[in-house]
């Protein structure tokens, strides 16, 4: 199944982000911004849709493709100067500080199972989303579960799992009444 830029422009609507109006002009700002308290850049919005991307790979299904365009398309809705958007990036950099660390090498760089084996060795994979709590909690809320609202709410990641209507998207009363496929 190919997720699409209108499957990305459906989960930022089925969010109510804002961002999806303004999806067709991608973001040319370059502009970083430091972390309050230690002095380290923020990465770029190119440096966080490459980041996101990558771990993306790893975690959607095998079914999936056009994943590079749709995470960059959802990320055009997110990435918006908003504290949340700036905890995507303070998590991003984490996870990127971590491989540089780990594996001297950045995240899209690292091999599928290696960037698995990295968010497992951060702990996301078991720690409790907290976008004010540890790494581990912050790579969950901003990486990890960003990344699979955005699959899931959106029409094509919501096929995958069998969910026809996800929240926020048309399909009426008959397909209310009807079983699962």
């Amino acid at each position: 199944m190919e997720l699409t830029r209108r499957d990305a422009t459906a989960a930022l609507a089925a969010l109510g982000a804002t961002g999806g109006v303004a999806l067709g002009v991608r973001r040319t700002t370059d502009e970083r911004r430091g972390r309050p308290g230690d002095g380290e850049e923020l990465p770029d919005d190119e440096a966080v849709r490459t980041a996101m991307t990558a771990v993306a790979e790893t975690m959607y299904p095998d079914a999936v493709s056009g994943i590079d365009s749709f995470v960059g398309a959802f990320l055009d809705g997110r990435l918006d100067g908003s504290p949340h958007g700036e905890g995507i990036r303070a998590a991003v950099a984490e996870v990127e500080s971590a491989a540089r660390s780990w594996d001297d090498a950045p995240v899209a760089d690292l091999s599928p199972a290696d960037r698995d084996e990295l968010l497992r060795e951060l702990g996301a994979d078991v720690a409790e989303e907290n976008p004010d709590g540890t790494t581990a909690e912050r790579v969950r809320y901003y990486v990890v579960n960003e990344l699979l609202l955005a699959l899931y709410s959106s029409p094509t990641g919501g096929e995958l799992v069998g969910i026809e209507n996800p929240q926020g998207h048309p399909g009426g009363a008959e397909s209310y009444q009807r079983g699962p496929p």
